[in-house]
């Protein structure tokens, strides 16, 4: 098939309706058709957030973080040089943006000599407001001088739609959340300062005439947007602007729309990401938490189906014992509620309080820094406790979860309802208590060297199977794979043996089933392997240990990898590979690779003492 047909074929399953506003607002914005182009505003003027006025009384502890330094993808500290960042330059290097001033639509979307705009992006997503509204609620002055020293900063150098900080609608939404929460925190929601109101404002005047642009994504920038929109439009509503009851209308309407369309019915988002599904509840749990204390009407009940949904699956998805998850799927670093000084893996918080507003459950019964972020947003802890994760099977997005003991493995097999972010079909990542011992590469970042992008994205960076050295799915674009992949056979059973069997042909007729079973101490992989090939190559990404291979044996201290074959092995080899469990950090880590070129059957037996 050639390559124009293979996008054509593409571009008809990312859906006409999307194309259609991708078009539209490209050629819109170009022509100067979209009003966005034509956007003016006056800077708004501090004081954004009021001196004295906070009566909560908040029992738990504000978080230490930006204290002397910036927290950049919620885990890199670099010192701030002066009191106020500079929010036109790299945090990293201190390299300024190159012409600042240009209106945002004249900004390439990936500049050579910017290098990943998301490092010039991430200390204007304001996570420092949740902080200081944190310590400014518990008595403490200088932050309240803070809040609007740093905002009259940024408004300064970011005036309204000039620059990069106004290029995207989803950062601009990112920060229309943390403003309202900041106000939240501070009990600013019905005395506002009128500074304050008017940021808000030119906010949604950036975001609302390109929220369909937003939709035609399928991801989270929709549902960032709306909820920036109903958020912000309700506020101002209710402080008498004219414009925001609108406003408001259409952020309830896209969140509803959004959480029918890409939430699938067990739970499965449409962006195939932990992270990224964090951060889709994040954004409808602050949506929920405003809606709540401004006595709106509840949200449909279908919509808190698809979130109670979605909240399950991450519950299943992540460990109990430290609050980490697969490395699945892409990650930007973002994190949206930073109301603890936990992990930026560990998603615990997320998940009690989703459970809380979602479920009237409470997914962890003991007491811990997670119980911390219902405390902050005045959500009562429900007295009814989950049931503890187990086998769990979401094939509306293409999950299998075995559990079994201490162990559990997460099969991942194609069911592609949205264009796919990594080629993974069949990933298998396992876990013995928090260790996560067969694991997922990660992202390390969208806007890097070609090398990078291919292998983090791609096959060989996942415990799957790589045919002849090339992805499962060809790459047609940063962002957008083609021949989706279609399961061909799934099979799933818990009980005393938990099993799960998938299998897929790809668009070069080769064929790879995988059969994962867990048993007493061992965790049994049979890979069949068909079809049209020269090569298969299986890998297994392995924690930083001291690994020992010997033969068919991988060994280190109590644990054993064992590898037998139905056919010929032509090697069996422990190379280096890459992992990033944070956005733009990567180190190396140790992978098994067995080698055959004749189809045949590999088993692979990982045993552990208990």
């Amino acid at each position: 098939m050639s390559r124009l047909l293979v996008k054509a074929t593409t571009a008809f399953k990312l859906g006409l309706p999307n194309i259609l506003r991708v078009l539209s607002y490209r050629v819109g914005v170009r022509s100067g058709l979209n009003p966005v182009r034509r956007l003016r505003a006056p800077m708004p003027v501090a004081p954004f957030f009021l001196s004295g006025t906070s009566s909560a009384v908040v029992k738990a502890p504000p978080t230490t973080a930006w204290q002397g330094s910036a927290t950049l993808f919620s885990y890199r500290d670099v010192g701030l040089p002066n009191s106020v960042p500079n929010w036109l330059a790299n945090p990293i290097d201190g390299q300024p943006l190159p012409r600042p001033e240009r209106p945002w639509w004249q900004i390439p979307d990936f500049d050579p000599a910017v290098g990943d705009i998301k490092l010039i992006w991430e200390l204007s997503r304001m996570d420092w407001l949740l902080a200081f509204a944190q310590r400014a609620s518990h008595g403490d002055a200088a932050s309240i001088e803070l809040l609007n020293d740093w905002l009259t900063d940024w408004c300064k150098h970011n005036p309204p739609y000039l620059g990069p900080n106004w290029k995207c609608g989803q950062e601009a939404s990112i920060r229309v959340m943390h403003l309202a929460m900041a106000a939240y925190l501070l009990d600013q929601t019905k005395h506002v300062a009128q500074g304050l109101l008017d940021l808000i404002r030119v906010h949604l005047q950036r975001i609302a005439p390109t929220i369909r642009y937003a939709v035609a994504q399928d991801n989270n920038h929709g549902t960032s947007e709306a909820a920036a929109l109903f958020i912000g439009g309700s506020w101002l509503s209710a402080q008498g602007v004219k414009e925001g009851k609108h406003w408001a209308k259409i952020g309830r309407y896209w969140l509803e729309n959004r959480a029918a369309r890409l939430i699938g019915p067990q739970g499965s988002f449409s962006q195939q990401s932990i992270n990224y599904h964090r951060v889709l509840i994040d954004t409808y749990c602050m949506a929920e938490v405003w809606r709540r204390q401004s006595g709106l009407s509840a949200f449909s009940p279908r919509l808190q189906a698809r979130l109670r949904a979605a909240t399950h699956w991450l519950f299943q998805m992540v460990n109990p014992l430290n609050g980490d998850a697969p490395n699945l799927g892409a990650n930007d670093g973002a994190r949206l509620l930073q109301l603890t000084d936990t992990p930026y893996r560990d998603y615990r918080p997320t998940v009690q309080l989703a459970m809380a507003l979602f479920a009237q459950e409470r997914a962890y019964a003991d007491e811990g820094p997670w119980n911390d972020v219902l405390r902050w947003l005045k959500v009562d802890l429900p007295s009814k406790a989950s049931t503890v994760p187990s086998c769990y099977l979401a094939d509306d997005g293409g999950y299998a979860i075995l559990r079994r003991d201490s162990a559990m493995a997460m099969l991942r097999y194609p069911r592609f309802r949205f264009r796919p972010s990594q080629a993974d079909a069949l990933h298998l990542d396992f876990w013995l208590g928090d260790v996560n011992v067969l694991r997922d590469a990660g992202t390390y970042s969208y806007n890097t060297e070609h090398q990078w992008l291919n292998y983090f994205g791609g096959t060989a960076s996942h415990n799957t199977v790589q045919f002849d050295d090339r992805d499962q799915m060809p790459r047609l674009s940063r962002f957008l794979f083609g021949h989706w992949l279609k399961t061909r056979k799934m099979q799933f059973m818990g009980g005393q043996r938990p099993t799960a069997i998938a299998a897929y042909t790809d668009h070069c007729n080769a064929s790879h089933q995988r059969k994962v079973e867990l048993l007493p101490y061992c965790l049994r992989v049979e890979d069949q392997l068909s079809g049209r090939w020269q090569k298969a190559v299986l890998r297994w990404r392995l924690p930083p240990r001291e690994w020992v291979l010997a033969g068919n044996v991988l060994s280190c201290e109590e644990h054993r990898l064992t590898i037998a074959a139905s056919v010929p092995v032509y090697s069996i080899r422990l190379e280096k590979g890459w992992e990033s469990r944070f956005y733009l950090s990567k180190q190396e880590v140790s992978v098994l690779e067995v080698e055959i070129h004749t189809p045949g059957i590999i088993t692979s037996e990982y045993y552990w003492v208990q």
